[in-house]
């Protein structure tokens, strides 16, 4: 009985309202076909929750807290605490100047790159509030145009063409409605509803208009068990396997990134660059040397403040976050700001079909029609099968053929429609009684081709060539159309008129978009391997395969499961068939996934496109998840990059600038690993050998100053890879040393040569400086200062630094920064 049934239980989907008889639904949901009441909405709202995917919302205190809590701003943390704890005695006050520039660089830095990535989040979230979809509901006895979700289960919602459904309904009294489910399923070609039927949130209507009961929102419909399964999907990053000591980080986002591995990998190597030239220090300073207490710690300051590249989360942040806007000025909106390294080093891009790479939008190949009487061309086969299409509330077909023409309203011209016959699924044809400009009646017919054969009662050669023409479209996954003619001589719409005349055979198929081909060459001249993953009939994977110049070289996705009986893919394993294979067909959400997650295991770096709730699992599991424009609301939920214009091609952009963004992060990875190992070695070797205390804060001061330099190499102008990039820190460290121990040994030089002899005095007559502590102090910050600053020009470069032109930006920082200094 229907009162022993609660709300409770229809939330935990106890009831099968998807097949009960409709009388039965609003017995169950005790509602009636007059809708709800405004009241009863409200409190049904309460019960089964909004209908829309669950958000997991960050407390900003946190995030910017986040910005703080990791290895580098750690070790800047204890040296703030040591100068104000340990620097006491010799007759000098606690080093409050130091701890308080410290605490400032610290909070400047996290700042910043909370500001920065909080814009990007911003962006992200204006892109989706604005496209929050809307439906057309009955409240109160009054039809009214609400936000979708505020739907619950026991409303009636109207649905007619064009709209999306915004939840899972039963349909009541009324005409058949065409509905798109392509971005549930991946099919090309709508399906028919009728009165009683479940149609789906997130399917699309394509014909008709229906009221429906709301039986399922949010999470309880099949578009919410999708977005479950992408919430159930734990992604790691690709670096992560090859860094476990990244569990010692904690960062403020949930996953864990590309950077997040190598801000750990170059903070523990500058952390250990630190603790070795310290243990030298404290070894040599207090037991050897006897120095005092206070120099000593005044000296191991200098390693820590100087040592850490402190601002190298801002500067990856600041980084990405302007590429994260030059992107959105590209058609599309970062959502995960790291995914832009991660398209920079990837390598596969799985793309769905189906409106992703195709229209998702039927049309006739008007290169393959093939036309029957002798005395007609294809251009009067498509007129008469436009003529036997609806001008208005089209199909996809109608709409297909309609189009063909140069003006639709050529279907019509010259004709008075006397009448029209519908498609239904017993005929499975249209036809159009109709009279011409002479006066003539005629008859012209469009349909599955076994009916229109049937009708013009072909026989011998010309039913054999009709037959092998299907066959050869098929083989190419071309849907086959046929065209029949006939005179009414009696001119009667009830005539059964003169024999039909076999006019054509059209081609239907969803064309590539106009930029898919361009995309995938310039995709593959970038080193990213692209691969189809749909899921449409082989035949017609490998045919859009075919117009894009992808390969054909793909398989049904009963290969996923080792059950495909080709002897050619027979003895290969199926990690290795999905790298080789351009694309699977026939495939289901779990093997996309599937698919994603053994590309990632074979360790690439692999990207996912696509438009529907089938692509979000998948989305949410590949390295960068992309939705395309118009995707629905699980797609863009699960991706890391909205897509905002139509089609791939912005993703060619999207690599190239990534690739740019990468490497000017990796061009200050290899600046700061050299700062530190020329700061902590240099200075230690100043200490040691000539016992020299240089002052914390002028250290300070320098820090300062490279960091607000280095801060604009995130508008430099760089060449991006020609192919995938990635962080080889082996490649960084070595550099890095190389070059920060020269800087060091020239320092340790540099200050021999004015300590201990007359060099300058006799080659530039300057006067001596050896005898000022405090012009030593000077000239020594000078030299690390600008050679620390002018770096920058040489890590940037990939040959000679006077070779490639900096950025406007990044020259001014540095003029700026030698005046200020």
């Amino acid at each position: 009985m229907a009162s022993d049934i609660s709300f409770e239980d229809l939330k935990k989907e106890n009831v099968d309202l998807e097949n009960i008889p409709i009388d039965e639904v609003f017995q169950q949901l005790k509602c009636t076909k007059e809708g709800l009441s405004s009241e009863e909405g409200e409190k049904r709202l309460q019960i089964f929750g909004p209908n829309k995917l669950e958000e997991i919302t960050e407390s900003k205190l946190l995030k910017f807290l986040g910005f703080m809590w990791n290895p580098l701003s750690w070790v800047m943390e204890s040296a703030a605490i040591m100068a104000i704890v340990l620097a006491n005695g010799g007759g000098k006050p606690p080093d409050w100047q130091d701890f308080t520039g410290i605490m400032v660089l610290l909070i400047i830095n996290s700042t910043i790159s909370f500001i920065e990535e909080n814009n990007a989040g911003n962006a992200a979230a204006a892109l989706m509030a604005g496209l929050a979809p809307k439906t057309k509901v009955l409240r109160d006895g009054k039809w009214s145009e609400q936000e979708a979700e505020i739907l619950v289960p026991g409303d009636v919602i109207s649905i007619k063409l064009g709209d999306i459904v915004p939840a899972d309904a039963r349909l009541l009294e009324g005409d058949p409605l065409k509905i798109d489910q392509s971005a549930l399923t991946g099919e090309s070609l709508p399906v028919t509803r009728n009165p009683g039927d479940e149609v789906f949130s997130g399917s699309t209507c394509k014909q008709g208009e229906i009221e429906a009961v709301v039986i399922a929102t949010g999470v309880h419909t099949f578009f919410g068990k999708a977005a479950h399964l992408v919430d159930s999907t734990n992604n790691v990053g690709h670096f992560q396997k090859a860094c476990p000591v990244l569990s010692i980080m904690s960062v403020s986002d949930i996953d864990t990134t590309l950077t997040d591995v190598v801000l750990t990998s170059i903070g523990n190597f500058c952390i250990c660059s630190i603790a070795v030239g310290m243990l030298i220090e404290i070894i040599v300073m207090y037991p050897i040397q006897h120095r005092a207490y206070r120099d000593g710690i005044d000296n191991l300051l200098v390693l820590l403040i100087g040592g850490i590249p402190i601002a190298m989360p801002t500067v990856l942040s600041v980084t990405m976050a302007i590429g994260s806007h030059r992107l959105s000025q590209q058609g599309a909106i970062t959502k995960r700001m790291t995914a832009i390294e991660e398209m920079a080093g990837m390598d596969v891009l799985c793309s769905d079909k189906t409106g992703t790479l195709t229209l998702n939008k039927l049309t006739v190949d008007k290169s393959l029609i093939e036309v029957f009487p002798t005395d007609m061309d294809k251009d009067s086969v498509v007129l008469y099968a436009a003529r036997a299409s609806r001008v208005e509330n089209q199909d996809a077909i109608d709409a297909s053929i309609v189009n063909m023409l140069s003006d639709p309203k050529e279907a019509r011209e010259g004709i008075t429609e006397v009448h029209f016959l519908p498609f239904n699924p017993v005929d499975k044809r249209t036809a159009i009684t109709y009279i011409d400009k002479n006066g003539n009646w005629h008859r012209s017919s469009k349909g599955a081709p076994e009916q229109i054969i049937e009708l013009c009662e072909l026989k011998g050669e010309t039913l054999k060539r009709a037959h092998k023409t299907i066959d050869e479209y098929a083989e190419r996954g071309l849907r086959s159309l046929a065209v029949g003619f006939q005179t009414v001589s009696e001119k009667t719409k009830e005539s059964a008129g003169e024999p039909w005349v076999f006019l054509g055979l059209l081609p239907l198929f969803d064309p590539p978009r106009h930029d898919s081909a361009e995309t995938i060459r310039r995709a593959l001249d970038l080193g990213v391997n692209v691969k189809m993953i749909t899921g449409d009939q082989l035949a017609i994977g490998k045919e859009t395969g075919r117009r894009l110049g992808m390969g054909t070289n793909m398989y049904p996705s009963s290969s996923l499961l080792g059950q495909c009986k080709d002897v050619a893919i027979a003895s290969m394993s199926i990690d290795e068939l999905i790298e080789k294979a351009d694309g699977f067909a026939g495939v289901f959400p779990e093997h996309k996934y599937e698919i994603v997650k053994r590309l990632q295991d074979r360790n690439h770096i692999c990207g996912m496109t696509g438009d529907g709730v089938n692509d979000a699992p998948a989305l949410k599991k590949a390295d960068i998840g992309i939705a395309v424009a118009d995707a629905t609301d699980a797609a863009r939920s699960a991706s890391d990059i909205v897509l905002t214009e139509p089609g791939l091609s912005v993703i060619v952009s999207a690599v190239l600038t990534s690739r740019a963004i990468f490497q000017r992060m990796k061009n200050y990875t290899i600046y700061a690993v050299s700062i530190t190992i020329r700061i902590v070695f240099g200075f230690m070797l100043v200490a040691l050998i000539w016992k020299f205390d240089f002052s914390p804060f002028m250290v300070l001061i320098i820090a300062v100053l490279n960091d607000g330099t280095i801060m604009t190499i995130s508008k430099d102008r760089v060449k991006p890879s020609p192919v995938p990039d990635s962080w080889k820190l082996n490649e960084i460290f070595a550099t890095g040393v190389v070059l920060g121990t020269y800087m060091a040994i020239m320092t340790a030089v540099f200050f021999y040569l004015i300590h201990e002899t007359n060099f300058f005095s006799d080659i530039f007559g300057v006067h001596s400086i050896a005898d000022s502590e405090e012009q030593l102090n000077s000239a020594l910050y000078l030299q690390v200062s600008i050679i620390s600053q002018a770096l920058i020009f040489v890590t940037r470069s990939r040959s000679w630094s006077f070779v490639e032109r900096p950025g406007v930006m990044l020259l001014g920082a540095f003029i700026a920064a030698q005046l200020v200094g």
